[in-house]
């Protein structure tokens, strides 16, 4: 077997939720005999060898020359490392995993499109059996449930749920191969390319999926003009906003920053819930928060009995005296 994982960037660095997908591919190749392969699409010189070399990676395949972020196109390739491993001697079974975001579910999606191969969402657990093929534990509904599966297949297409597995770099690490791709791109696999715009990022870039500090923003905003406090407490703590559903049904907010079950799911250090009521499909979203803070008139509201700390007020003054605090806090560094 050979355990390839796509592995995502923020800046220079790897993504929080693809070390996850890192440990769980390195555990699944360690009960496999075999070892792991990261592929990364970016140029040479900003590719993080090191960083991924110490969650016992072999080797990097590092490819450039694709303009953007092209789901079909990285799937493609991801398709030919596939069929390459597929003719090496002893390597009769093979698995790609990525993290569980939006651009990993995507890409495996398109991958097990243009292979047929089945595609297991949301793992928390893998491991090959004893009969062939693999037993995987993985999420369902939102996290309210686990499921114990067998995928037989030529070849496992996996995504690790973002909050369940924990970041576990190797006990030895060894140096890590790089391999440089420059793939033959198709046109029609280029049809659908995106640029992330800085707009749509936080603080050093960071995405709503792998950000260490979320605003939550909900109904009790009030309306689109509302979220400029919001945006300005982010900014201040290094985070992203994001928004409860009907935000984005009101037009408020894009759906790109919803979170909740049908939106992205978030693993903060810090979620700050601002007039969110704490419906079951947000919260499905936001429970891999290390701490929860919710601000609400409502002291019953469900985010409010969830949160680690509960503030009972109107939002529209407490944000206001938090952003006070933190530039006098700046102001006298």
């Amino acid at each position: 077997m050979t355990v390839f994982c796509l592995t995502e960037l923020e800046g220079d660095t790897v993504a929080d939720a693809s070390l996850r997908a890192l440990t769980l591919a390195r555990g699944l190749a360690a009960g496999a005999a075999t070892g792991v392969a990261a592929v990364v699409f970016c140029a040479r010189e900003v590719v993080p060898a090191p960083d991924i070399a110490a969650y016992g990676v072999g080797d990097v395949f590092v490819v450039s020359g694709l303009d953007g972020y092209a789901p079909q196109a990285w799937a493609r390739v991801l398709a030919e490392l596939l069929g390459a491993a597929a003719t090496a001697p002893d390597f009769s079974r093979h698995a790609v995993v990525a993290a569980g975001t939006e651009r990993g579910n995507e890409v495996l999606a398109h991958l097990g499109a243009i292979t047929g191969l089945p595609m297991a969402a949301n793992c928390v657990a893998a491991s090959s059996a004893d009969a062939g093929g693999l037993e995987i534990v993985r999420q369902r509904w939102a996290g309210l449930l686990l499921e114990d599966a067998a995928l037989d297949a030529t070849a496992a297409l996996l995504t690790v749920a973002t909050d369940a597995v924990p970041q576990e770099p190797a006990p030895a690490p060894g140096a890590a191969m790089v391999h440089e791709i420059s793939p033959s791109a198709r046109d029609a696999d280029l049809v659908v390319r995106a640029v992330e715009s800085p707009a749509g990022a936080g603080a050093g870039g960071a995405s709503l999926a792998t950000a260490r500090v979320v605003v939550g923003g909900g109904r009790g905003v009030g309306s689109a003009d509302g979220f400029a406090p919001l945006e300005e407490l982010a900014g201040l703590l290094g985070g992203v906003v994001g928004v409860s559903r009907v935000v984005t049904s009101e037009g408020w907010r894009p759906h790109s920053m919803q979170v909740g079950q049908t939106g992205t799911k978030i693993t903060p250090d810090l979620y700050l819930a601002c007039g969110i009521s704490g419906a079951i499909q947000h919260f499905a979203g936001c429970s891999g928060a290390r701490h929860i803070i919710a601000i609400n008139t409502d002291p019953s509201a469900p985010m409010m009995t969830r949160a680690d700390y509960a503030v009972v007020g109107d939002l529209h003054a407490v944000l206001p005296a938090l952003i006070k605090a933190l530039r006098a806090r700046v102001l006298a560094r």
